[in-house]
């Protein structure tokens, strides 16, 4: 399953500061697989579209666990959670090893979407193979989903599905030390955000934070988020959706939390090191790289890919293109470091 479902593409780049950009060309493997679904999608993305994509959605074949457990390789449990205090309680899908003896890393995952889409189920298909080769688990939260639920409902399940995963750590065969946090596009924001809380709250100590093309910025107005206007995956209309579905009339606007919105935060230090990687020809490339650099400025660890033409999620819609699979060997060699270390 995907971390989110739906393309979209449509016309030229707009004006940023008054001037047009000119958009990055799609390597061309990329540019391969967007032709192959541009005829089946449509070609924008409007809060009107939110209850028509989710009921397409839910009409979908679901995997069972026992054929997301790669022929019994994982061992998979769901696990309920305290929510936040009045709020529901958390499911988290436990996904482990079942070679593995004694505690193990875990990558503490959270799923994309948009902010409005998705469920703790998506990413596992494509983790699967990292888990195993690595000897990690996966716990992968199922927070609450904007409109319905706007902020801070998704950020603080996803916080204290942290810390309940962190408190119960022996009992999940989880060594509490080396717990990761991560996610990918608005997944991706939301681990960011989540290492903020643990960071400020004095919650669970994370030995790192993995952001695949994060979605940080609540602005929408980058240049890359100009330039990349109407093409590729996720553009800046989709991405405007999304915000408002989680921040209503307060999006883009003064005062937004940074626990909303990381790129809003003023202080990036005493954060664990990151791994940043996203696409040049994307929305978020601009967002994710000035993260980045402000961890650095920060005096924080930070590692950067920004890989050449890569389109919003380009690794799951094209996984054997060669940038794919260049990407997703670096977070496995990074990884590796961080678990070593």
């Amino acid at each position: 399953m995907l971390p989110f479902t739906w393309r979209w593409y449509g016309g030229p780049a707009v004006p940023h500061d008054g001037r047009m950009s000119t958009p990055i060309p799609f390597d061309p493997e990329l540019d391969a697989a967007l032709q192959a679904v541009r005829e089946q999608l449509p070609a924008s993305f409007t809060p009107d579209m939110i209850p028509v994509i989710r009921r397409a959605r839910e009409n979908l074949p679901q995997p069972s666990y026992e054929e997301l457990s790669q022929g019994g390789a994982l061992v998979l449990r769901d696990h309920t959670a305290p929510g936040p205090e009045g709020a529901p309680d958390i499911t988290l899908l436990v996904a482990r090893p079942a070679a593995a003896e004694g505690p193990v890393p875990a990558l503490y995952f959270i799923h994309g979407g948009g902010m409005i889409l998705g469920d703790r189920r998506d990413a596992l298909p494509d983790l699967a193979g990292l888990l195993l080769e690595l000897g990690m688990a996966l716990v992968s939260v199922e927070y609450r989903l904007a409109p319905e639920h706007p902020h801070p409902a998704p950020v603080e399940d996803c916080y204290a599905g942290l810390a309940w995963t962190v408190k119960n750590a022996a009992d999940l065969g989880i060594d509490p030390g080396r717990v990761i946090v991560a996610g990918a596009s608005a997944g991706g924001g939301l681990a960011a955000a989540t290492a903020l809380l643990a960071r400020d709250r004095g919650g669970p100590a994370l030995l790192a934070q993995l952001l695949i093309c994060p979605m940080l910025d609540d602005r929408n107005d980058t240049p890359s988020a100009h330039q990349m206007a109407g093409l590729g995956i996720w553009d800046r209309t989709a991405n405007a959706t999304g915000w408002q579905a989680l921040l209503g009339e307060a999006a883009g606007g003064p005062g937004v939390s940074p626990y909303a919105s990381p790129a809003r935060a003023t202080d990036l230090s005493g954060l664990p090191p990151a791994f940043i990687d996203v696409g040049s020809a994307e929305t978020f490339r601009d967002e994710d790289v000035a993260y980045a650099t402000r961890i650095w400025q920060a005096g924080g660890q930070a590692e950067l890919h920004v890989w050449p033409g890569g389109f919003h999620g380009f690794d799951i819609f094209a996984p054997e293109a060669a940038i794919s699979r260049d990407s997703r060997a670096a977070r496995i060699h990074w990884l590796r470091r961080v678990l070593g270390a």
